[in-house]
C-alpha cells in the first residue's frame, strides 16, 4: 500500500470515529463510557458474536466498561476493519434503521402466541416424540446482518423438511434448471407430503414434498461416496449459516430410516417410472436424504440461512455468494407455493411470503431483499406446520408491509421497517397536509381509516387542520375536527388554526373554528 492510499485510509478511520463519536451522543448523554457503544451496536442489531465486528468486541472485553468514551478512547477500541459497519449501523443506514423498535414489536407478537397450545409434537419419529412441546424461539436476521433471537434460542433441533429447499438448490447450482426438472416437476401437488403420487410425467410434484427431495437427493454429486455427498451438503449448509457448522443427529437419521416404509415405496415407485439418473443407488440416495432431515440448528443459524436466501444467495453475516441468484429465485419461487406442506396455497394467500416448516417444529420465512425469519415451536397442526409458527407468521403480516402483494394495497397502517419511523411520520403527515388542503374528504376518510392519525404534524408543527384552515376547506374542517384528538394544535411559531384562519382571511372558517372551541369548552 502506498503512503498516499494509507494517508487516506486513515483520514477516512479519523472520520468514521468522529461519525460514530457524534451518533452515541444523538442517542446518549453527553458523558459517554464503554457500555453504551455495546448497548448502542446491540440496539442496532449488531449480534456480539458477529464476525465482522469481531476484534472490536475483543477490545471491549479488555477495557473497563465504565471507561469513558472519547474520541481518543474510541481509536483503541474501534478496530479499522470493523469501522465501516459500525459506523453505518449507529448512524441507522443499514436496511432496517430504527432496530430496537422493530425488534420491540416482533417481540411483542412473539409474546402474544406464546401461551398458544394447541397441535401435538410429530409421533412417528420416536425422538422427535419426546421434545418438550413448550419450546418456543425465534431469530431474525436482515439482508445487512442485523440479528436477535428470543425465547429458547439456545436449543439446536433437526431441520427435517426445511432441509428441502437447500438439497433443490444445491442440484441447481450445479445442474442448472433444465437438468434438474427433468427428474422433479414444480407444480404443487395438493396433497399430503409423503402421498404416493407423482404427476402425469412419472416425476414428483415439486422438491418441497418427500418425493422431490428424494429425487434432489440422487441429483447431489452422485458419482461421490455417500460420506462425501454428505460433507458436501454440510459445507454448503454452514456457509448458508454464516460459517457456523450446524450439527448432526444420529439417533434422528437412524430412526428416520428404520421408520421410512413410506418412502422406501416413493424411492422405488419412482425408479419403476424412470424419475431418477440412469444407475441411481436407491439407498445411498435415501440415505443422504435421511441425512439432510437430519441436520440440526438452532434459530439464529436458520435465521442467517434465511437472510441468505432474502439476500439472492449473498451471506450477509460473511458477504460470501453461496448460491447463485438464480437458484435463490427458483428456490423462493417454490418455497412461495409449495412450502407449506398441503397449506401451501392458503399459506401464500393468507401470509404471503416464501417459507418451508418441518416436522421437528422449525420454520422459516424469506422476505426478499430484507430479512429471513426462523421460528421453532414443536407442537404442529393436522398439516404438519408449527402451530405458533404459523400464527406468528400471520399476525407479521397484519403488522408489517411483508406480504409479497401488500404494496398492491393503499393501507398505511402496515409498517415498512426499512423507513425511519420519522420518515413514517413525515410520510403521513404529508398526506394529510395534502389531501387536507385540497379539501379531499374521500382521501382523509381513506387515509385515517388505514391508520393515520389525523392529528399527525411535520417538521414544523403543521397538521391537516392548519392546511384547512389556511385553503378554508370548511367541509375538511367539520370532518377534521370530529376524529382529530388535538383539536387546537400548534405550529412551532405558536399558531393554531384558528389563528391561520384569521390571517389568511377566512372568516367563515374562523367562525366555524370558534363555534367549535367555544361548544368543546362548554361541554
Amino acid at each position: 500500500m502506498s503512503a498516499d492510499s494509507l494517508e487516506l485510509s486513515n483520514t477516512t478511520f479519523e472520520a468514521m470515529i468522529t461519525q460514530i463519536h457524534d451518533s452515541l451522543q444523538q442517542v446518549g448523554n453527553q458523558d459517554l463510557d464503554a457500555r453504551d457503544l455495546s448497548d448502542a451496536m446491540t440496539a442496532a442489531g449488531l449480534d456480539s458474536a458477529d464476525k465482522r465486528i469481531r476484534e472490536t468486541m475483543r477490545n471491549l472485553r479488555k477495557v473497563d466498561p465504565r471507561t469513558r468514551l472519547d474520541e481518543s478512547a474510541l481509536r483503541e477500541i474501534i478496530a479499522p476493519e470493523n469501522a465501516t459497519l459500525i459506523a453505518r449501523a449507529l448512524a441507522g443506514d443499514l436496511i432496517i434503521p430504527s432496530f430496537a423498535s422493530f425488534r420491540r414489536r416482533i417481540e411483542r407478537i412473539f409474546n402474544e402466541v406464546t401461551n398458544d397450545d394447541r397441535g401435538q409434537v410429530a409421533t412417528y419419529i420416536p425422538q422427535l416424540a419426546r421434545v418438550d412441546p413448550d419450546l418456543f424461539s425465534l431469530a431474525v436476521c436482515t439482508i445487512d446482518g442485523q440479528q436477535f433471537a428470543l425465547g429458547d434460542d439456545d436449543e439446536t433441533f433437526c431441520v427435517q423438511s426445511n432441509c428441502k429447499p437447500t438439497s433443490y438448490a444445491i442440484a441447481l447450482d450445479a445442474l442448472g434448471e433444465n437438468d434438474v426438472h427433468k427428474h422433479v416437476g414444480r407444480e404443487p401437488s395438493g396433497l399430503g407430503f409423503n402421498e404416493l403420487t407423482l404427476n402425469h410425467n412419472g416425476l414428483p410434484h415439486n422438491p418441497m414434498i418427500n418425493a422431490g427431495a428424494i429425487a434432489c437427493a440422487s441429483l447431489i454429486r452422485p458419482q461421490d461416496s455417500n460420506a462425501d455427498r454428505f460433507d458436501h451438503v454440510m459445507q454448503v449448509w454452514k456457509r448458508l449459516c454464516g460459517g457456523t457448522r450446524p450439527g448432526f443427529d444420529n439417533s434422528v437419521f437412524l430412526s428416520e430410516r428404520e421408520t421410512a416404509d413410506r418412502n422406501f415405496a416413493l424411492a422405488y415407485m419412482m425408479r419403476e417410472r424412470g424419475a431418477f439418473p440412469k444407475d441411481t443407488d436407491i439407498l445411498q440416495t435415501l440415505d443422504l436424504y435421511f441425512q439432510t432431515c437430519s441436520i440440526t440448528v438452532d434459530v439464529r443459524q436458520m435465521a442467517v440461512l434465511a437472510a441468505t436466501y432474502a439476500n439472492g444467495g449473498v451471506c450477509p453475516t460473511t458477504s460470501e455468494r453461496v448460491l447463485k441468484a438464480s437458484t435463490v429465485k427458483d428456490v423462493l419461487s417454490l418455497m412461495y407455493s409449495c412450502g407449506m406442506y398441503d397449506f401451501s396455497g392458503e399459506y401464500a394467500f393468507s401470509v404471503g411470503i416464501p417459507a418451508k416448516s418441518g416436522v421437528s417444529g422449525a420454520m422459516f420465512m424469506v422476505v426478499p431483499g430484507l430479512c429471513g425469519i426462523a421460528v421453532y415451536s414443536p407442537r404442529l397442526d393436522a398439516l404438519g406446520n408449527s402451530v405458533r409458527g404459523v400464527e406468528f407468521s400471520k399476525k407479521l403480516v397484519d403488522k408489517f408491509a411483508f406480504h409479497t402483494y401488500a404494496n398492491m394495497e393503499d393501507d398505511h397502517s402496515l409498517i415498512d421497517p426499512r423507513k425511519p419511523s420519522v420518515e413514517r411520520a413525515a410520510d403521513a403527515a404529508s398526506y394529510l397536509c395534502l389531501a387536507a388542503s385540497r379539501g379531499d374528504i374521500g382521501e382523509l376518510r381513506r387515509l385515517v381509516a388505514s391508520g393515520f392519525d389525523p392529528s399527525t404534524a411535520d417538521y414544523d408543527g403543521r397538521t391537516a387542520l392548519h392546511l384547512a384552515a389556511c385553503e378554508g376547506q370548511a367541509e375538511a374542517i367539520d370532518y377534521l375536527l370530529s376524529v382529530c384528538s388535538e383539536r387546537e394544535p400548534k405550529d412551532r411559531w405558536g399558531n393554531s388554526p384558528l389563528d391561520d384562519a384569521k390571517r389568511e382571511g377566512h372568516s367563515h372558517i374562523a367562525e366555524l373554528l370558534s363555534a367549535r372551541y367555544d361548544a368543546a369548552e362548554q361541554d
